[in-house]
């Protein structure tokens, strides 16, 4: 069975360190791109193909590799039919993606990251 922390692909976020000197901050990276990249990792660590994980879900093959790739923002309906054919629920899904955010903005230096004043320290989506 794959590995369930397999590297996700690259994104433009790399350490401060790496980045030339008085070159802008890093991009912060995309939901989609990041919702895929769990998406096709829990995929491959199941050892499922594209067909049958979309075939689970109900939508095209087509469709499913594009959310996969970062290329289609997905809706929630979508979504929750992925993570369900997964055996994920979307709470699952979005903690997940939540956490590969968090794992890469950390990189960047602590002068360049935002603070906020809120206790508030959870996932908030808008309709």
């Amino acid at each position: 069975m794959a590995d369930r922390a397999a590297p996700i692909r690259p994104v433009a976020n790399r350490p401060v360190a790496d980045r030339p000197a008085g070159s802008p901050p890093p991009k912060e990276p995309l939901w989609r791109d990041l919702v895929g990249d769990v998406l096709r990792r829990e995929r491959l660590a199941q050892e499922r193909t594209l067909k049958d994980v979309a075939d689970a879900a109900r939508i095209s093959m087509p469709y499913l590799s594009e959310v996969e790739r970062g290329r289609k923002e997905a809706s929630s309906e979508v979504l929750a039919a992925a993570a369900q054919a997964l055996g994920l629920g979307l709470g699952d899904l979005l903690a997940r993606a939540q956490g590969e955010l968090i794992r890469l903005t950390s990189r960047t230096s602590t002068g360049t990251r935002r603070t906020t004043t809120s206790s508030y320290d959870g996932l908030c989506l808008a309709a």
